[in-house]
């Protein structure tokens, strides 16, 4: 009896030691971080919660067989299975952390993932058998309940490798994130939702590391993502729009008038407005930011709102044919820097064919996209996001410069 209460009291003492131990190094565990479950379709393993969109299917707990999927798993007996489909749809799972994030702390993580060679379901869009193989990439968000997605901590690139391999991540935390979740998306930009799935098993618990520390990404070789433009109609990209100088401009037979007592402009215009600005409003070098230009989210597809701040911007460079710009793209801190550079490059190149498909020259256009570094208002609230995720237009060159 004696010895059982001792065996009792050091058990217990060990127990508590170790879950301190484990606190103070502040290891950040996941319930069923392999994703087991009975094998099975449209319900997700216990320990996770279905984020996709309302009226759709939930993931899967794979290999059940159902959809094709027969890939061994590559830990325990069953992993997660997620689509993304032709009708603008894709899947999600979030579940709550074991202990929060702290900000300004990073951590490491690391996951196996692949792509199944089949997995065939049916079109949302056509109705008929479609197989969901299209290359697809998993983000990570934490956020502060399920299925939060207040902060991108972490993205892949498009995942085309049909065997498992392991994906390491560097998280670095804005706020106390309480929860996580992993998502399912598209190739970034992409003008047409398309079919296809993304694999998940044996997801590591998220560790803390300095932040000086480098994570190595096991990633497949990159494929390129071209961004698409946007309607009415694409055009074929010319040598010119990929120059880094700009051309000289036209000669105009009637120089401007010399300006007399000249004012010193703005280097930027806030909140600009093409409908009144003029010629004379404007100098070499000089910054407008064009706030109402929109875009759908994590897209280059210009909203329809946009196209009249766009149309006064063709007729201000229509009636100034000598005006040469640059057309520069920016996000939000919400995403990772490969992200945001690729999506603010794609939506400065979109805006650019839409000037061009309206009968400005393309050796008069430029386009760059800054991604996230050039922030003017803090990531931390919504206010100042909107106004980070921003197009601006720089003069270039100008005749009278």
């Amino acid at each position: 009896m004696r010895l059982r209460f001792v065996a009792g009291v050091l058990l217990s003492f060990f127990l508590c030691s170790f879950k301190l131990s484990g606190q103070q190094e502040g290891v950040i565990t996941l319930v069923n971080p392999s994703f087991e479950d009975m094998p099975r379709h449209s319900k997700p393993p216990r320990g996770w919660t279905d984020c996709g969109t309302v009226g759709e299917t939930p993931p899967d707990v794979q290999p059940s067989g159902t959809f094709s999927v027969t890939k061994p798993a590559v830990d325990g007996d069953t992993y997660l299975g997620m689509v993304v489909r032709d009708n603008d749809t894709w899947e999600m799972v979030s579940q709550r952390l074991s202990m929060p994030m702290k900000k300004g702390q990073c951590y490491a993580f690391s996951i196996h993932l692949c792509r199944s060679e089949l997995y065939v379901s049916t079109s949302r869009i056509s109705d008929e058998t479609a197989n969901y193989t299209t290359p697809a990439k998993l983000r990570i968000y934490g956020g502060f309940d399920h299925c939060d997605k207040q902060y991108l901590l972490g993205e892949t690139n498009l995942i085309i490798n049909t065997r498992w391999l392991e994906y390491q991540f560097k998280f670095e935390p804005i706020d106390n994130y309480s929860y996580i979740s992993f998502e399912a998306f598209y190739k970034t930009p992409t003008l047409f939702p398309y079919n296809g799935n993304i694999l998940l098993d044996n997801a590591s618990a998220i560790t803390p590391i300095p932040c000086e520390e480098e994570v190595a990404e096991t990633l497949p070789a990159k494929q390129p993502e071209t961004p698409k433009v946007n309607p009415p109609a694409p055009v074929k990209r010319t040598d010119s729009t990929a120059k880094t100088t700009p051309p000289q401009p036209p000669v105009r037979n009637d120089p401007p008038p010399a300006r007399t007592n000249p004012v010193e402009k703005p280097a930027v215009v806030e909140s600009a407005d093409f409908s009144r600005i003029t010629r004379s409003d404007i100098q070499k070098g000089q910054t407008l930011r064009m706030n109402n230009i929109l875009f759908e989210a994590d897209k280059s597809v210009i909203t329809k709102e946009s196209y009249t701040p766009l149309n006064e911007l063709v007729k201000f460079l229509s009636s100034n044919p000598d005006v040469v710009i640059e057309v520069g793209g920016h996000t939000n801190g919400l995403c990772s820097d490969s992200f945001c550079d690729q999506l603010s490059t794609a939506r400065a190149k979109v805006v650019c064919e839409y000037l061009a498909q309206r009968g400005i020259s393309r050796a008069r256009l430029q386009y760059k996209g800054y991604g996230r570094r050039i922030p003017i208002a803090s990531n931390d609230h919504l206010e100042g996001r909107r106004k980070n995720q921003r197009v601006e237009i720089k003069i270039l060159n100008m005749s009278n410069s």
